[in-house]
């Protein structure tokens, strides 16, 4: 086991290159911009068709209210995804380009959002009135989006690099010479997808949005099969196993699958006809990603309640709670269940297998698949009931579900479980109990930004006892430094989705408060940072966003701040410890 998760460590830098690979980093930025439209909408949704499943049906005008709603946010979802992918696929762009010659993002979201609309829409004109067919501009319209976001994105890049743009005389407001600069970049992307459009209508008789659906339809069958699924949902625990963000990989290649198959669903739930597809955003989140990557739920649970071993207990108390909101790093890094041989097995199988069961409910029993869309941070059982409608299979699903990952992990469970008694058999039952339920203490407050100061200084107090250092200067001394270094400065942290990143974010924050550090702190996923960066002194890398490095150098040297990455257990660790984290960022500040 131990050579095989070698081999995989191995690919680690090829990984690495995928997840920053800035066409899908934009698609999943782009995405994760959108995901409130997802969320909205759906909560109409919810309103308008849950009731009917008991036999209740509102008026009609009350009805109509709540679809218009729904129709007009996810009804443009495309257009939103056309310029959202498009202003972060410019921001990847001006990474290459020098400081005083950068692309103007909402030039670049306007000419994508335009051209967009050109590829996947026609006119519909009548005595009447005039406007656009909406059937493309929805989620059946994604991948058309992210193509018109990536053709814009070159063709600015083009231009703009090589100052082939309309200059105006220095006198001229900035704001002003700005607008006369985007002229040849629009002016052309807006021309090369109208001449598209006129040349593809005419060879093929339909939009280049219907194309695109008919050349992918056969993947997305293949995705949504046995197979597909496996691999699709196997490769995402893999890579974060090995330490890379799976999703940022995976999931921006099937992003437009994800919410196409849930619209197709409600539609044909509406319809009275079986909603059949399987892989759909309410899927991966509280299904395969049942208490996190890995399907780690039940995990945590035997941590907490049935681990014999001390440390483990102590984890899963501390753990326990952001797990259930999906937030597994706290398990993952602290336990860990990363780059952990113990394991391998049932983190990378455990989603599959819940894919799989819940492909069997709807293939073989009549189930039908997700139709509502719920945030990723809803605990998985009651997304899993709410998002599959309340249907009575989804709760025979759920609890079969519960039991198969049950059964896969509690083997490897028991077995991690005796290694680390026989480890803890070697030190004291009261230096372990001490240990321990300082470390879940630590662990838990810095999760709710409730670091306690004094306990964090004589924890590092003892240490430096330990070590040999004078105890009573270790502490004061560290302390003296980050006040001194510290006041008035700001920092980012940034992890994917911006939950683990609140870890350390609020440990800095409580930490510095009580010792009378103005020091100001912020939490965000990677990818919302660009606009931010100006207002922060050091932005600091949470472990799985830590590939990013690279690019945010890049984007820190345009603003003249400092950035870093950490580990998984040293970030846990930070996290877990006011003094230290305090002198991390003062010492990453004076380099």
């Amino acid at each position: 086991m131990e050579q095989l998760i070698a081999i995989i460590e191995k690919g680690q830098p090829f990984f690495n290159a995928i997840a920053r690979n800035k066409y899908l980093k934009a698609i999943r930025d782009g995405f994760i911009s959108v995901i409130p439209i997802i969320i909205f909408s759906s909560i109409f949704c919810l309103v308008a068709s849950v009731p009917n499943i008991w036999g209740f049906y509102w008026p009609d005008d009350i009805n109509n209210a709540l679809w218009k709603c729904y129709n007009y946010s996810m009804g443009i979802l495309a257009i939103a995804c056309a310029a959202t992918t498009a202003k972060h696929f410019a921001d990847a762009q001006n990474r290459d380009l020098p400081k005083n010659n950068q692309i103007n993002f909402i030039s670049c979201m306007c000419a994508a959002i335009i051209g967009f609309l050109l590829l996947s829409s026609d006119t519909i004109a009548t005595d009447a009135a005039s406007g656009f067919n909406t059937t493309y501009l929805g989620s059946k319209g994604l991948l058309t989006a992210f193509i018109a976001a990536f053709v814009t994105g070159i063709i600015y890049k083009f231009f703009i690099k090589r100052n082939i743009t309309v200059k105006m005389p220095e006198q001229v407001p900035p704001n002003i010479s700005q607008t006369f600069k985007d002229i040849i970049p629009f002016s052309v992307c807006i021309t090369v997808f109208w001449v598209f459009d006129i040349v593809f209508r005419a060879a093929f008789g339909f939009c280049f949005a219907q194309g695109v659906i008919q050349v992918f339809q056969p993947l997305f069958t293949a995705a949504d099969g046995y197979i597909g699924l496996a691999v699709i949902y196997g490769a995402m625990s893999l890579f974060w196993f090995v330490g890379v963000h799976g999703p940022s990989i995976v999931e921006p290649t099937i992003a437009a699958a994800l919410v196409a198959n849930m619209t197709d669903n409600l539609a044909a739930f509406q319809a009275g006809q079986h909603a059949s597809a399987v892989l759909t955003q309410g899927a991966q989140y509280f299904v395969v990603c049942m208490g996190g990557t890995g399907a780690t739920l039940v995990l945590v649970f035997m941590f907490c309640f049935l681990a014999k071993s001390q440390e483990m207990r102590a984890v899963g108390k501390a753990a326990i709670v952001p797990v259930c909101f999906a937030v597994n790093e706290p398990l993952l890094f602290a336990a860990p269940i990363v780059l952990n041989p113990v394991f391998f097995v049932p983190f990378v199988f455990a989603p599959i297998a819940n894919i799989w069961i819940l492909k069997i409910f709807i293939d073989f029993l009549g189930m039908n698949g997700f139709m509502y869309t719920l945030p990723w941070t809803v605990p998985g059982p009651i997304g899993t009931i709410m998002g599959l409608g309340f249907q009575p299979l989804a709760f025979v699903m759920l609890a079969l579900i519960l039991v198969v990952d049950f059964a896969l992990y509690y083997p490897f469970f028991r077995a991690y479980d005796a290694q680390k008694c026989t480890e803890e058999a070697e030190i004291s039952q009261e230096e372990l109990a001490a240990k321990n339920a300082e470390k879940a203490a630590k662990l838990n407050d810095a999760f709710q930004g409730k670091a306690d100061a004094k306990s964090v200084a004589a924890g590092a107090a003892a240490e430096a006892v330990k070590a040999g250092a004078p105890a009573a200067s270790a502490a004061p001394a560290t302390e003296a430094t980050a006040t001194s270094d510290l006041n008035g400065k700001r920092v980012l942290v940034l992890c994917q989705g911006g939950g683990t990143s609140g870890l350390l974010a609020n440990a800095l924050a409580k930490a510095a408060k009580e010792r009378g550090i103005d020091l100001e702190t912020a939490a965000e996923a990677y990818g919302n940072h660009v606009d931010m960066l100006p207002d922060f002194d050091l932005v600091v890398l949470a472990p799985q966003a830590a590939s990013y490095l690279a690019d945010l150098q890049k984007d820190c040297e345009r603003v003249g701040n400092k950035c870093v990455a950490c580990r998984g257990k040293q970030y846990i660790e930070l996290s877990q410890n006011g003094d230290k984290s305090l002198a991390f960022v003062s010492e990453q500040l004076s380099k």
